[in-house]
């Protein structure tokens, strides 16, 4: 009934749109777009539920439980917290706009502010290494039952969290624009989107990338079937980065459940305060359809929280995303005691522009991988490579776009009216290391277009938009991370693909990688030859939304995969397994080569079974079951 009265006020709003010259084309369009869908839905979803008929039955029959959490009015409210006069409006060029984490007021807590205005968001418990220890045990005591339920009732709880996403997508992108800074499009697109096509790639074919895996035995054990089972490490600790709270902080949730773990996740110092809204859509889908909530976990803390969850003997694997200076941490951590981890460690991935682009086609493209969540992104894009010809072209097509760019706070709160193209800068720190970034390059012969400096006319941790030009090897921006919304543009040198290769390889980072050229070819034959752990041809960042491709790199970006069949089996434990094929047929050990061994017929024995399986000739595998024969 529900989807029946949704469906009709769709049809009134496409009858009433309809009336107008304006309205009918948005009307064929929105139906061009339904029946696209449509067709997208017979294409890819059908066959895979037509592999497994019960799922198909499970989605029409089985009820989502509804899930009614109390909401601060801080996250339901633009302006749901009291505007401070150290939070207003301010045209002040003074640059001591910074905030502390800690305060003696406030004891073993950590601070909250929003870092657009620096409004005191409020304080969550800076847990001791005792605390993140509790938590780890419970976390292990809820998977023992957890580990015992099936794929469906997984995907239920998955469901829960997916129904109650879709039905507040304004209160999530309100709390993670709050507690990052970022305009509420950048956090539908890298929060909720991404959340939600994670949890239908993983409810669609999760299942089928953990059934036991089949492998051939060869002719000396045709008698056996082989074959690799997945099984849950048992608690997974995540330890997630800043940049996108809701997402970072769900995205190894979603595997690590499916999987048949428990999850607790060290959320970042920078943005803890959303994390207890985020952890309650979690708990309570848990909850609501009868499992214990104590399998997902958040810890929230500094330094020593983290060193906390990597050293628990109740965590049996680390998933890391971070600086690879963390990232080294890390692994000195687990070491010791040979705990497995993945490490995603950034990027400073390039884009290339061919020659042969048309730039006003190209333009969007790197204005969203530069600037898009104030270019705080591991898969942004770090480094443009623009060919000489078109250099000069695409430096007067971008600039008028860069320098129109609005920055400011997301939301409408403390006299802003929150519509902005940029945001604020969530660590105060990032901005002096980007600082330090510019200033080297420019001193070193690099051309500042525009920006460069902090937003003066802004009270919060706002960095100008930013493009420079004239990069070279010698110049540290070449090689370390950017994390801020800066364009550097680097020229490649006689329109040559060789020299666009050999520069884009010169990196330690090895993440991401997208080319746009006319010819797709020409784009696919220069990605092949980058040193990447990810590619896209004449587009960026799709990679994401393809959620059946594994998310890695190399080098300083690090090691493992999480996302696709490669990143749910990485939650588990690759289990050999050999039993007996046909029943009463097992394998005994020839009276030659048991003990105690005869050695003339042990020798003359195995040198015969080896001829008879891996000689080429049919004369000498006649001759070795002879062999056989005569020595057993």
């Amino acid at each position: 009934m529900e989807n029946y009265e949704e469906l009709s006020l769709v049809w009134q709003s496409l009858k009433s749109l309809s009336s107008s010259n304006t309205g009918c084309w948005i009307v064929w369009i929105s139906l061009l777009l339904i029946f696209l869908s449509l067709i997208h839905f017979l294409t890819t979803l059908l066959p895979i539920l037509s592999d497994n008929g019960s799922l198909l039955l499970e989605y029409l029959f089985t009820s989502v439980p509804t899930l009614n959490l109390d909401v601060d009015p801080s996250i339901v409210s633009d302006d749901g917290l009291a505007s401070s006069k150290s939070a207003s409006t301010s045209t002040s060029t003074s640059t001591s706009t910074s905030v502390s984490l800690s305060s003696p007021k406030h004891p073993n807590k950590i601070c909250c502010h929003d870092p657009s205005t620096l409004q005191l968001l409020g304080t969550v418990e800076a847990m001791t290494p005792t605390r993140v220890d509790e938590l780890c045990r419970l976390a292990s005591l809820a998977q023992k039952s957890w580990n015992q339920t099936s794929f469906a009732q997984r995907r239920l709880v998955l469901r829960t969290i997916q129904t109650y996403i879709c039905d507040h997508i304004e209160d999530i992108c309100r709390t993670s624009s709050r507690d990052s800074g970022k305009p509420k499009v950048d956090a539908l697109l890298g929060e909720v989107m991404t959340t939600c096509e994670k949890i239908r790639c993983i409810n669609a074919n999760g299942e089928q990338w953990l059934r036991k895996s089949m492998r051939p035995t060869g002719p000396m054990m045709v008698h056996k079937t082989a074959y690799v089972e997945y099984v849950p490490y048992g608690v997974l600790g995540v330890i997630a980065p800043w940049n996108y709270p809701f997402h970072n902080m769900l995205n190894h949730v979603i595997s690590g459940i499916f999987s048949g773990n428990a999850v607790v996740t060290k959320v970042s110092e920078h943005t803890s305060w959303s994390a207890t809204y985020f952890t309650s859509i979690c708990r309570e889908a848990l909850r609501v359809n009868g499992h214990d909530p104590d399998l997902v976990q958040t810890v929230t803390g500094f330094g020593e929280s983290g060193a906390a969850l990597v050293n628990s003997k109740f965590v049996d694997k680390i998933i890391f995303t971070g600086s690879p200076a963390v990232g080294r941490k890390v692994m000195a951590g687990c070491a010791p005691i040979l705990k497995p981890c993945v490490l995603e460690l950034g990027g400073k991935d390039p884009m290339v522009f061919c020659d042969d682009v048309k730039i006003e086609s190209v333009v969007p493209w790197a204005m969203r991988g530069c600037f898009q969540n104030c270019g705080q992104n591991c898969c942004g894009v770090e480094r443009l490579f623009v060919y000489s010809s078109i250099l000069q072209p695409f430096l007067d097509t971008i600039l008028p776009r860069v320098k129109a760019l609005r920055q400011g706070p997301p939301l409408a709160t403390c006299g802003h009216d929150g519509d902005v193209d940029c945001g604020a800068m969530i660590m105060e720190g990032q901005i002096d290391i980007i600082q330090s970034l510019i200033d080297d390059a420019v001193a070193k012969g690099a051309t500042l277009h525009t920006g460069g400096k902090r937003n003066p006319n802004l009270h919060g941790q706002f960095y100008e938009p930013t493009v420079i030009s004239g990069i070279t090897q010698k110049m540290r921006i070449f090689h370390e991370e950017v994390f801020g919304p800066v364009m550097c543009i680097i020229e490649v040198p006689n329109d040559s693909d060789d020299a666009c290769v050999q520069l884009v390889n010169l990196c330690q980072f090895g993440l991401g990688s997208s080319v746009y050229s006319a010819s797709q070819s020409r784009a696919m034959k220069i990605g092949s030859r980058m040193r990447c752990g990810m590619f896209t041809a004449n587009d960026f960042g799709v990679n994401y939304l393809v959620q059946s491709l594994p998310f890695g790199g190399v080098g300083e970006s690090g090691f493992g995969r999480f996302a696709g069949p490669e990143g749910l089996r990485a939650c588990c434990l690759e289990r050999s397994v050999v039993k007996d094929r046909i029943w009463g047929i097992r394998t005994t050990i020839p009276s030659p080569i048991d003990y105690p061994i005869d050695k003339q017929k042990g020798l003359g024995f195995a040198s015969s079974l080896i001829r008879m399986f891996y000689c080429e000739g049919l004369g000498r595998k006649i001759g070795a079951i002879v062999g056989l024969i005569k020595y057993g």
